[in-house]
C-alpha cells in the first residue's frame, strides 16, 4: 500500500552512499522512461544537494517529479532546445522536461555564449521546479564563470501590507570561482523556503513568527497554518519582495514562461498539466577579463581576509556563503549521506509506486535518533 502522500511519520532515517542513492534515482526514472542521460543529470543535481545537507531540496523532491512525469505535465523524453538567440543571449523552451536537465542545459547556453562574448545570458520557458538553484552556478563556477541562476514560483510568498500570497519564493542563487571550493549563496526570496515549513510540520515543531502568515495576514509559529492558507513571509521585509520581482521580471516576464498564479504548484496540481515556470541564467567568463588565475587570487585574499577578521564571543570561524556545504559534501561522499525521515518517507512512497522495495534496493544504515 502507498505511504501518505506527503509525510510517513513512522519513517527512520537512513545513511547511504552518494553513489548508491544515484543509482537508485538513475533506477527510478530510467524505469519510467527517461534516458539515462537525463536521469543521471537529475541524480547529478539531486544527489549533490543532499551531500550539501539541504535535504529539502534533493532526493526528497522525486517523487514528486515522477509522478508529473508519469501523469504527463512532465515530458520523460522532453528535449530542451534554443528558440531564439543572439550574440550575447539565448531563450530555452525546455519541452516541460524536468527542471534539472532544462536547467543545466541553459547554464551550459549562457556560459556558451560567455566563452563567446565575455557574458551570456539564458532564459527558460515550459520548465518545471528546479531544485536547489545553487547547483547551477557552481556547476559554472567549477569551469572559471561567475555565475546566477534564478526561477519563478507559484505565489507562496505575501508581502508588505498584504494579507496573502503574490509572488513566489523565487529563489536567487550565485557562485564565484576560487582556488579552492566555489564561493556560493542559494536562497529563497521568502525567509526560508516553504520546504523547511513542511520539516517543521512534519516534526511537530514550532517556527519562529518571521517565517510565516495565517490566512488572516497575522504571522504564526504554527507551520500548519501555512498549509491552511497561509503565506511565507518575504526575507527582510520589502527587500526580499523586491528581489522576488526582479526575478519574476527575468525568469518570467523577460523569459515567456507563466507568471505568477499562472504557474501551477509541481507537487500538488493535477499531473497532466504543465507548471509554466520560468528560469533564468547568467555566466561572466572571468577569463575574458582579467586571467582567471589572476581573479583566483584576488578573491582568495577577499576570503582569507574574512577568515582572518576578530571572531565575536563563541564563533570559531567565519564562514563564506557555500563553506559550510562544501564541508557538509567531503563528509557527506566518505561517510555517507543522512537521509531525516521526512525524505525516508517520499522515497519509500515512491518505491511503493515504482514497485520497488526501497530498503533491498538501496543500500543503507538506519540512524539511530
Amino acid at each position: 500500500m502507498a505511504k501518505n502522500w506527503m509525510m510517513d511519520h513512522d519513517a527512520q532515517a537512513l545513511r547511504v552512499k552518494a553513489d548508491d542513492l544515484s543509482r537508485f534515482v538513475v533506477d527510478a526514472l530510467t524505469s519510467i522512461g527517461m534516458s539515462k542521460e537525463d536521469a543521471e543529470t537529475t541524480a547529478g543535481v539531486l544527489v549533490t544537494t543532499d551531500t550539501w545537507g539541504v535535504s529539502s531540496h534533493g532526493v526528497k523532491s522525486l517523487r514528486g517529479y515522477v509522478r508529473r512525469l508519469r501523469g504527463g505535465g512532465l515530458h520523460v523524453q522532453g528535449k530542451p532546445r534554443v528558440v531564439a538567440e543572439g550574440p550575447a543571449w539565448a531563450q530555452v523552451d525546455g519541452d516541460n522536461s524536468i527542471g534539472m536537465v532544462t536547467s543545466v542545459f541553459a547554464m551550459r547556453q549562457a556560459m556558451a555564449k560567455a566563452r563567446a562574448g565575455g557574458i551570456g545570458l539564458a532564459t527558460v520557458r515550459e520548465s518545471c521546479h528546479f531544485g536547489a538553484a545553487g547547483y547551477y552556478p557552481s556547476l559554472a563556477a567549477g569551469e572559471g564563470f561567475i555565475a546566477l541562476a534564478m526561477a519563478n514560483d507559484i505565489p507562496s510568498v505575501s508581502a508588505p501590507g498584504a494579507r496573502g500570497a503574490l509572488t513566489g519564493s523565487n529563489p536567487f542563487a550565485y557562485a564565484v570561482p576560487t582556488g579552492g571550493d566555489p564561493i556560493m549563496l542559494d536562497m529563497a526570496s521568502s525567509t526560508v523556503a516553504g520546504g523547511k515549513v513542511m520539516a517543521a510540520h512534519f516534526h511537530n515543531k514550532q517556527i519562529p513568527l518571521d517565517w510565516i502568515k495565517d490566512k488572516a495576514g497575522n504571522p504564526s509559529s504554527d507551520p500548519a497554518a501555512f498549509f491552511a492558507g497561509g503565506s511565507l513571509q518575504p526575507m527582510g521585509g520589502h527587500k526580499g519582495y523586491g528581489i522576488a520581482l526582479l526575478i519574476e521580471m527575468l525568469a518570467g516576464c523577460l523569459s515567456g514562461a507563466g507568471l505568477t498564479w499562472q504557474i501551477k504548484g509541481w507537487i500538488d496540481s493535477d499531473p497532466t498539466l504543465a507548471t509554466g515556470h520560468g528560469a533564468a541564467f547568467v555566466a561572466i567568463d572571468v577569463s575574458k577579463i582579467m586571467p582567471l588565475a589572476d581573479f583566483k587570487s584576488r578573491v582568495d585574499h577577499v576570503v582569507k581576509g574574512i577568515h582572518d577578521s576578530p571572531k565575536a564571543p563563541g564563533s570559531q570561524q567565519i564562514f563564506v556563503p557555500g563553506e559550510i556545504e562544501a564541508g557538509k559534501r567531503k563528509v557527506a561522499l566518505v561517510e555517507g549521506i543522512v537521509l531525516p525521515p521526512e525524505v525516508v518517507a517520499p522515497l519509500s512512497g515512491l518505491a511503493d509506486d515504482l514497485g520497488i522495495d526501497l530498503l533491498a534496493k538501496l543500500p543503507h544504515q538506519v540512524v539511530a535518533g
